[in-house]
């Protein structure tokens, strides 16, 4: 929720329970005075003034390109360091006077300059082909830059960086585990924590994704099922979380939250591919080896036992369904028969069973991003049921007829079983 947004919706409030007599005028100007002053606010001035720092910025990079082969060696390393200098000493003049906006964008720009003269540097002077190594060293930088300036951007461009590299070096080494990345991804992570930052916990919880991503679809086509290593990583995430989420700490709270959302989105990313994938709609598997790695299905085992560890801490119901949905989503894979007779029909049932955990889950616990996680995962694997390539489409119907009304059934179980007030 935006900040302007929850200050003007609980001003109406308070207005609205003082005119009624709820609270007494007091309270209410007690309240208001106990919340912080609301950050600046980016204006129209503001907005105009970062367009035209970046047009100048791309003009002087434009310029320096078209004239690069003319300019001496040394002449150009010097205007490299110019440009990280000028960077970095006028987001310092901004940042002391209070326009964080503008600070965090130099400290950026610095850091792009940065990357850039890194391979600028290493073509000048032909130094090695290691296209991966310079992604480090620039990952390196900008997050050194982001530590130092508490910059943002900064850490999305180191962020970037590691993921090009994390990416090339699976598929230089693909039947090995790039682990050194988790390392950078924890100090990324430790700079959110530390900052309480919700842009900073979408960062962190973005780059995670790339690794696994990259690491599902290393292995050969008669290797280990990407959709399934994908659920298990989606099934971690989404387990840490809650668990982190679950912790007495705002800053807590604030970076496992947003990790939780991207898990549940992922969760559902995953269910809706295990069922397009394994049932040959779109073919990434041919041969018969193992459909999960051990450590994959670790990982997997580890969400489910973090999500039941938050919701022992926290006594939620909607996260034991989340729990839930998490373990049906892994169940489908053993589920999924090695045989190509016959449909995967109890796969379906633990699909749609977890999907529907996902949305009850978000709703228990008032959540509304779990809620359209559910829903769209929902949708995704029943599309992909019905566009099976396996299997008549008349026995596809009669099993999704069978659990609708199955749904139904139980939606007006739970609805008996429910307190009036919370129907």
């Amino acid at each position: 929720m935006f900040e302007k947004t929850y200050r003007d919706r609980l001003n109406a409030d308070l207005a609205r329970w003082e005119a009624d007599g709820v609270i007494a005028p007091a309270a209410a100007a007690s309240i208001r005075h106990a919340l912080p002053p609301l950050p600046a606010a980016i204006n129209i001035a503001m907005v105009v003034g970062i367009v035209g720092g970046l047009l100048i910025a791309a003009a002087f990079l434009a310029f320096v390109a078209a004239h690069w082969t003319e300019i001496a060696r040394l002449l150009r390393f010097a205007i490299l360091i110019a440009g990280m200098v000028v960077t970095s000493a006028l987001g310092a003049w901004f940042a002391a006077r209070g326009r964080d906006v503008l600070a965090d964008l130099c400290a950026s720009i610095g850091a792009i300059i940065f990357g850039a003269g890194i391979a600028l540097v290493g073509q000048m002077y032909h130094l090695g082909d290691d296209f991966a190594g310079g992604m480090l060293l620039w990952s390196i930088g900008a997050l050194v830059a982001a530590l130092l300036a508490g910059s943002r951007g900064a850490l999305a461009v180191g962020l970037v960086a590691a993921g090009i590299w994390t990416c090339m070096r699976i598929q230089d080494s693909p039947d090995i585990l790039h682990l050194p990345y988790l390392a950078v991804w924890l100090i990324a992570a430790s700079l959110a924590f530390a900052w309480n930052s919700r842009v900073a916990a979408h960062l962190v919880a973005l780059a995670v994704l790339p690794w696994w991503i990259a690491t599902s679809l290393r292995f050969d086509f008669d290797g280990p099922q990407p959709s399934f290593v994908l659920a298990n990583g989606a099934a971690l995430l989404f387990g840490a979380g809650l668990a982190i989420a679950a912790r007495p700490s705002p800053r807590a709270l604030q970076l496992g939250s947003v990790l939780s959302i991207y898990g549940a989105f992922s969760l559902a990313a995953a269910a809706v591919l295990e069922v397009t994938t394994v049932d040959d709609i779109i073919r990434f598997r041919t041969g018969a080896g193992s459909a999960q790695p051990l450590w994959a299905i670790l990982c997997g085992a580890a969400g489910v036992v973090l999500a039941l560890v938050s919701a022992t801490l926290t006594r939620r119901k909607g996260e034991i369904l989340a729990a839930c949905a998490i373990g049906l989503v892994l169940l489908a894979a053993p589920l999924w028969p090695v045989s190509t007779g016959g449909e995967p029909w109890l796969a379906y049932a633990a699909l749609l069973c977890a999907m529907l955990c996902l949305v009850v889950s978000g709703v228990l616990d008032d959540v509304r991003p779990r809620i359209v996680a559910g829903w769209l995962g929902i949708a995704g694997v029943i599309a992909g049921i019905i566009w099976a390539v396996k299997g008549s489409l008349l026995a596809r119907s009669a099993f999704l007829a069978a659990a609708g009304i199955v749904a139904v059934v139980f939606a007006t179980a739970l609805n008996r079983a429910l307190p009036r007030s919370a129907r």
